[in-house]
């Protein structure tokens, strides 16, 4: 499996105990223990007697916390004393893995494999897989899982068809059982409607649920089928549901609405959609807001549709497609809406900071300046390719906008998206490299005071190494390719701005030019290695061949100079 270095995932894990709050923080306690996680929200319910927490972080850690806090859970609730309003059959009743960048939803089904079989095994708690991890269509969903609950399983789990996917199908006392799975992330989201009718709000969410309504005669009776059961008129969207009700704080009614599966049914299209269906009803929808958190990928694709719709270049800035998709979607409508604190992979920022592309431009240059050896020639190779990248991408998107040239927008968008590519990697390419150093530092550390550890250290030291040739090595593909664009943004681009994309070009030749010494001094003793030979022979032919595409821009950028 992966590592996952940038992955990130959701859990939110359902503990049968909602009273009481010394139960409940010793329990999430567990979960901030684990170093690549960050608690998100703690939602107990006295009613209920069970508390919803969320967490997210990388993948690996995440499933660390999830079973440290399913241990505290059943070593602090005991089932046989627990009374609630929510269905329940365990201490921990359910574990869902949702995957949210980075992570395909297989992954994070082997993910969910791996925890449910740490618990059963480790802690002796029958367990169960559910959703997209299922081991069969009857058990996919939870209900059917949990139906009979905590007291009817000491039956349920001897039957054959009920046998735990993990663990003795034997009955937990005290913990009951357990299920885990995978699941798609969910979205509420609320739309708001310039009306104070719920029966109106409630016409346009049935248009557009998966749902739909109860289909009717022209009396007005409700059709049923020949066993008795309802007729229903599907809705516009799939993994969509929606009901209307009236918010008393705001004075409106809204569009109460769960997307299940955003990759099915993207929430600008849920909004779109949402508008036509209202103004075909006589209403207005007069924006939106976010009920918790949002994947950046669903902000960025909104961004990116609404931009497209103006015939705009989407080649812009990350900050650019928020603030396109904020005011399009009208999510600052009601109250403002702060993307650091909505967008899941922003409340992670922190946790996550890059310590170098987060300086200003003047502590950038300080700290290469510093006596430290870090950062050195290949970040700033690195760097110098990003900003050839931006060269490139500036030009794109100016010559998209450019007077006169309204049919060839989205031609220079596709270029400009290209670059913002180029750039986003490169720019990541910065920190790796310093990264890289330390990994050779660190194990150049290691102890040697006998032959297993002197065997142990040396193999450390290479593996580290040929990482740090990798990197740069990366830095060199990237900024060849980045060279291409910009080298075509000096032939047909805006011609007010030959010379930015002639200085990309040049950027991204010092780009591989830096980062093809590195590679060079980094290998150094390890010529012959089977991983590092085909590297510096690749390297060598990009390094050759930018030589002559550095004089074909000279020549392009000085004849449309004359």
């Amino acid at each position: 499996m992966k590592d996952f270095k940038n992955a990130i995932i959701e859990c939110v894990p359902n503990f049968s105990e909602g009273r009481n709050m010394d139960i409940i923080k010793q329990i999430t306690d567990e979960i901030e223990k684990i170093e690549g996680v960050q608690l998100l929200d703690v939602d107990p319910g006295k009613a209920t007697n069970r508390t919803v927490v969320t967490f997210v972080g990388n993948p690996f850690s995440v499933i660390e916390a999830a079973f440290y806090a399913i241990k505290k859970a059943s070593e602090l609730i005991d089932m046989r004393n627990h009374k609630g309003e929510h269905p329940r059959m365990g201490a921990t009743d359910v574990c869902p893995l949702i995957p949210v960048s980075g992570i395909t939803m297989a992954e994070a089904v082997d993910l969910a494999k791996m925890l449910a079989k740490r618990v059963s095994e480790e802690l002796d708690i029958p367990t169960y897989l559910y959703e997209y991890a299922a081991t069969a269509d009857y058990r996919r969903n939870l209900a059917d899982i949990r139906s009979g609950e905590y007291e009817g399983f000491a039956t349920k789990i001897l039957k054959p068809e009920w046998k735990p996917d993990y663990g003795r199908a034997h009955f937990n006392e005290r913990s009951g059982a357990t299920v885990i799975g995978a699941r798609d992330f969910l979205i509420a989201y609320n739309i708001n409607l310039n009306t104070t009718s719920t029966r109106r709000a409630n016409a346009v969410a049935f248009d557009i649920r998966e749902k739909g309504r109860q289909k009717k005669d022209e009396k007005g009776k409700v059709v049923k089928h020949n066993n008795g059961e309802v007729v229903w008129e599907p809705g516009l969207l799939k993994a969509v549901k929606a009901i209307g009700w009236y918010i008393e704080e705001y004075g409106i009614a809204q569009i109460s609405v769960n997307l299940t599966n955003m990759n099915i049914t993207p929430l600008h299209v849920l909004f779109d959609t949402a508008c036509a269906r209202a103004n075909a009803r006589g209403m207005r929808v007069t924006g939106s807001e976010l009920v918790g958190l949002v994947p950046l990928q669903a902000i960025l694709e909104a961004g990116k549709y609404f931009l497209h719709k103006q015939q705009r270049s989407l080649g812009v800035s990350e900050d650019e497609l928020i603030k396109i998709a904020v005011k399009s979607l009208g999510l600052d409508d009601l109250t403002s809406f702060d993307p650091n604190r909505k967008i899941i992979e922003y409340r992670l920022r922190d946790m996550n900071a890059k310590k170098l592309v987060g300086m200003s431009l003047t502590r950038f240059a300080e700290e290469t300046a510093s006596e430290s050896p870090a950062p050195g020639g290949g970040s700033i190779a690195a760097y110098v390719g990003t900003l050839g990248a931006a060269l490139g991408t500036m030009v794109a998107n100016l010559s998209s906008h450019k007077k006169g040239w309204d049919a060839r927008w989205e031609e220079f968008s596709n270029y400009a998206e290209k670059g913002q590519a180029f750039m986003s990697e490169l720019m990541a390419l910065v920190d790796e490299d310093t990264n890289a150093f330390n990994k050779i530092m660190i194990a150049f550390g290691l102890p040697k005071s006998n032959d297993a550890e002197k065997a142990a250290r040396a193999a450390a030291i290479e593996t580290a190494t040929i990482y740090a040739i990798k990197i740069p090595f990366r830095t060199m593909e990237l900024a060849y390719e980045a060279f291409d664009l910009a080298k075509k943004m000096a032939e047909i681009g805006n011609p007010n701005s030959v010379s930015d994309a002639g200085v990309g070009a040049l950027c991204l030749r010092t780009a591989i030019k830096g980062a093809y010494m590195n590679v060079r001094i980094n290998s150094q003793g390890l010529e012959n290695n089977a991983e590092v030979k085909p590297i510096l022979e690749k390297a060598a032919a990009i390094n050759g061949a930018i030589d002559v595409k550095e004089k074909e821009v000279w020549d392009i950028v000085l004849g449309k100079m004359k």
